[in-house]
């Protein structure tokens, strides 16, 4: 991942759900013949470093930052980025390797590195990392909507389908949640091999269902299943024979839609975007 900040291109890596910043990349925006280690060398900037690592990490090695924060400033004080993590164990710098390799800092510590290039670019540089944060959120809340919008929609049919052919008249309020309940397991032994309340059990920690942390191509699935099992219902084919069923459908089905890329994409999204621009056209 890249984003681009007055014309020098600096790459985003993320590791541990963190957001890391390339300082070898920033560095390119800096005027004259300079090193990351110049930058540690300045004793504000070690100082800096030290307080975001006791803050965030429980494994920092106090010792050895006392050490270097002694010398830092000093005339023949000098500091390279490897130093620095081996005798701090430090997890705010890293160092890396291969196709994108460099010197990369979290995200706090690369805003900083950028007031040292110069205060615009700092500027810049927040300012071209949130609308990348921005436009990643509202990627995913779209896709999240499209993937939920897919399940209620056929939730409905598929509800309608137990209420008309499964529910005795008269029946009680906690029967019938009792009935929809059975019939939601039916669907999920079929597709994920679990009940709601198995899967509460081994996942406790979890928050919602087991269908909230379900990818595209297995709600597209279940999509598809809430449909055939609501016909099957109406034909009379008592849950067993229905889960067998299903349960082959699933198969089948899954192993047509993990191998196809595209369905990860979520197109829609594009779609809603561009009907949102000709709303507003229309309504201008």
């Amino acid at each position: 991942m890249k984003i681009n900040v007055k014309g020098t291109e600096i790459t985003l890596l993320t590791v541990s759900n963190e957001n890391y910043i390339s300082l070898t990349d920033m560095l390119k925006a800096k005027e004259g013949d300079f090193f990351i280690s110049d930058w540690l060398r300045n004793r504000n900037t070690v100082e800096f470093l030290g307080i975001w690592e006791k803050i965030h990490n429980p494994n920092f090695n106090y010792g050895g930052y006392a050490t270097i924060r002694s010398k830092a400033g000093l005339n023949n004080y000098k500091m390279s980025v490897k130093e620095w993590v081996e005798k701090t164990n430090s997890i705010g710098i890293k160092a890396t390797t291969g196709r994108y390799g460099g010197t990369y800092a979290h995200k706090d510590l690369a805003f900083e590195f950028g007031m040292w290039i110069s205060a615009e670019f700092k500027i810049y540089l927040i300012k071209e990392f949130q609308r990348l944060k921005e436009e990643e959120n509202e990627r995913k809340q779209v896709e999240w909507n499209v993937k939920r919008t897919l399940t209620k929609i056929n939730y409905k049919i598929h509800t309608n389908a137990i209420k008309n052919n499964l529910i005795p008249l008269k029946i009680s309020r906690l029967d019938e949640k009792m009935i929809y309940a059975s019939e939601a397991d039916v669907l999920n032994v079929a597709l994920f091999g679990i009940t709601a309340k198995e899967w509460r059990e081994k996942k406790p920690k979890k928050k919602g269902n087991i269908r909230d942390y379900a990818n595209v191509s297995q709600l597209i699935c279940l999509a598809n299943l809430e449909s055939l099992n609501s016909l099957l219902i109406k034909e009379c084919i008592n849950q067993h024979e229905r889960l067998m069923k299903l349960n082959k459908v699933a198969i089948s089905q899954m192993k047509i839609l993990v191998g196809d890329k595209r369905i990860e994409k979520v197109e829609e999204y594009k779609f809603l975007k561009l009907k949102e621009k000709d709303m507003t056209t229309i309504y201008a």
